[in-house]
């Protein structure tokens, strides 16, 4: 029996996924990976590392971070508690959607997940308090690899729901995209 419904985004590679619950009066059992399941939807490895993260404030924006090769990562997505608007952006050279992002209400009451494959930069704002996200990453991190682009470059153009309310000065230093930006090798 599938336990899940992989839908696709207008960007290849990239997948919305919407789990199943199985309910009683006693609560409900969800499944949250399956290795059989996710890789005929792209999941290239093992699952080298799992996170939890948790925000506190409505309108806080973590992110716009990815990995270079050959540390690119494909990462799971979904949220324990509370509601995200979770973006991801393509950033694979040669991609005809380089670039171009999209996001998706996660939330622990409707079960949905993204499945973001290498070669996309993740971030998300919190649409409610105390947001707790799960990430499975298919590898592990690595500083010397890491990469991140400015949730407020003009050259993305993010439609975050919410006037950003809180940015790690990290975040908030990361420059911008240069005009002959050609992408990342995956």
């Amino acid at each position: 029996m599938a336990r899940f419904q992989f839908s696709a985004t207008p960007m290849s590679g990239l997948w919305s996924v919407q789990g199943t619950r199985l309910e009683d009066e006693r609560g409900f059992l969800e499944r949250l990976y399956c290795a059989e399941e996710f890789s005929a939807a792209g999941w290239c490895g093992p699952i080298a590392q799992l996170n939890h993260s948790y925000t506190r404030r409505r309108g806080t924006v973590r992110g716009l971070h990815f990995q270079h090769a050959p540390c690119a990562e494909d990462k799971l997505v979904s949220c324990l508690r509370g509601e995200v608007f979770d973006v991801a952006v393509d950033l694979r050279h040669g991609s005809p959607t380089l670039l171009k992002w999209h996001a998706a209400v996660l939330s622990a009451s409707n079960g949905r997940a993204l499945l973001i494959p290498r070669g996309f930069a993740h971030g998300f704002q919190a649409l409610s308090q105390d947001c707790e996200l799960l990430y499975l990453h298919s590898s592990p991190y690595a500083a010397q690899a890491e990469g991140a682009l400015n949730v407020r470059d003009p050259r993305l153009a993010i439609a975050w729901p919410e006037p950003i309310s809180e940015l790690s000065p990290r975040d908030a230093n990361h420059a911008l995209l240069a005009s002959d930006y050609a992408g990342i090798q995956v």
